[in-house]
């Protein structure tokens, strides 16, 4: 489907047929501006070489150019329509898709799709001061192409809470930009999204495992049996996989530079690594442990009810839904384990419904491992005997059946005395930040780097890592 660009909102709704609506999101839209002014990036005005959606083809769907980023075209996308789709899960398997919500569920797909819309301008907001540290222009570049697809995902959701809800959905819009990450009266929904991104190996790792969960979350709703929502979900996938491509080769950069300074000063003492202006592994390591588990609970409790009504009523199904051979779930069970009150822990059989959000769980860890074998192979290659992990599930969670139970970072049970004794050695500690923060100096001649992060492997778009990303 094409976009039509010649629209003050593009979009590929055919948003001009429906004056309404359309009356509606443009007066929205002075208040996106506005906020973004606000609360976007700390400078904006230069030209940036930005990815723009021209179609919602997997080939060919956007193009690059020279962009100042308050100029820049968020629009209204999504995936094409496929007449013959039925729903794919749950009580109604089978059944036509919906093109409206149905009236008993519609309570839930706001919720759903309000807390979707406030993680997208959170991210923007936790990140808005990193340009002034950028590690090169290559690096602002991509933070910028980040800042604007997510401000493009918040006008996906609001699209829809106008669409489809009426004078709630345009109230729960508004109230999408008075919400502000770290707000002590009126936070972002959700924990994580609060939390403050002030380095770039924080927004690596945000990038990492934060935008990952937000993969699964899109994925699970891109199988919603509400076809506006599913289509809205499954375009939002194509641009989120830059989000993570940033993640992934940003920490994959990270290790490769320490190898070189461990190499460079034939040490491994993480002490002499920090003072040749490295970030020494254990550091690493204390940073993965934080943001993994920082972002474990965005999936819910390991057991719940709320996971089994959406499922059963079509409303959310399981990432990859498809890849699945039985789709009703109606006597299957799921083994978790939990803690006993004997200070140990048992296996439980639950009903696989109410345990939909720990197989999306369990889908996402599997996949954040694949980049630590990544990194422990080019550590393993150089000769260094280092193995970065992932911390249990188990470990350091604030909500479901490990909720406050101390644990190691193998999910063991400790005391309450042994857990806080442990957090100062397993999480970043203030000597940790300061030294990353120390390492943030801004970088901006084209094609020189930080000394912390080693150069990509390519540049974007097939150009030179040396092109001049963003003219100061």
């Amino acid at each position: 489907m094409s976009i039509n660009y010649s629209e003050r909102i593009p979009n590929n709704v055919n948003l001009a047929s429906d004056r309404t609506l359309q009356r509606a999101l443009e007066h929205w839209q002075p208040r996106f501006i506005e906020w973004w002014n606000e609360m976007g990036p700390q400078f904006g005005g230069n030209d940036v070489y930005l990815r723009t959606a021209i179609g919602v083809d997997v080939e060919g769907w956007a193009s690059y150019g020279r962009v100042k980023m308050p100029d820049y075209r968020w629009g209204i996308f999504l995936a094409d329509q496929d007449p013959a789709r039925t729903i794919g899960f749950g009580d109604l398997l089978g059944q036509p898709v919906w093109q409206q919500v149905p009236g008993e569920f519609r309570a839930q797909f706001r919720r759903l799709i309000v807390t979707q819309g406030d993680t997208e301008p959170a991210s923007v907001e936790q990140q808005r001061l990193l340009g002034l540290t950028c590690p090169s222009l290559y690096d602002l570049r991509n933070l910028f192409q980040v800042n604007v697809e997510e401000g493009r995902h918040l006008w996906a959701m609001v699209y829809l809470l106008h669409a489809y809800f009426g004078r709630d959905g345009r109230e729960e819009a508004e109230e999408l930009l008075s919400r502000h990450s770290g707000d002590v009266d009126k936070p972002r929904i959700l924990g994580t999204f609060n939390e403050p991104i002030d380095d770039w190996l924080s927004f690596f790792c945000f990038t990492y495992f934060t935008d990952r969960d937000g993969k699964y979350q899109l994925k699970s709703l891109a199988e919603s049996a509400f076809d506006p929502l599913a289509r809205t979900c499954r375009f939002m996938l194509t641009e989120e996989a830059h989000h993570m491509f940033v993640g992934e080769t940003g920490l994959s950069r990270v290790v490769r530079r320490t190898l070189e300074l461990m190499k460079e000063q034939n040490t491994d003492d993480p002490a002499s690594i920090q003072c040749a202006g490295g970030i020494d592994f254990p550091l690493l390591q204390r940073y993965l442990n934080f943001w993994f588990t920082s972002s474990l609970d965005l999936f819910g409790s390991e057991v719940s009810s709320n996971a089994a009504t959406t499922f059963a009523n079509g409303i959310k199904g399981r990432p990859d839904e498809g890849l699945y051979t039985e789709h009703v779930c109606l006597d299957a069970s799921y083994e978790l384990t939990v803690p006993d009150d004997a200070n140990s822990t048992r296996i439980e059989q639950v009903p696989l419904r109410n345990a939909m959000n720990e197989v999306a769980r369990g889908a996402y860890v599997k996949d954040c491992e694949m980049g630590m074998k990544r990194w422990n192979m080019m550590i393993k290659r150089a000769g260094v005997n280092v193995v970065l992990t992932l911390p249990s599930t188990q470990f350091r969670r604030g909500i479901g059946s490990w909720a406050n139970i101390p644990t190691d970072l193998q999910g063991r049970r400790i005391s309450e005395a042994a857990y806080a004794e442990g957090l100062t050695l397993w999480l970043p500690s203030e000597p940790d930040r300061a030294h990353v923060k120390s390492l943030m100096q801004r970088v901006v001649t084209p094609g020189k780097m930080a000394g912390w992060i080693a150069p990509p492997d390519r540049g974007i778009n097939n150009m030179p890592i040396a092109y001049e990303y963003v003219q100061l």
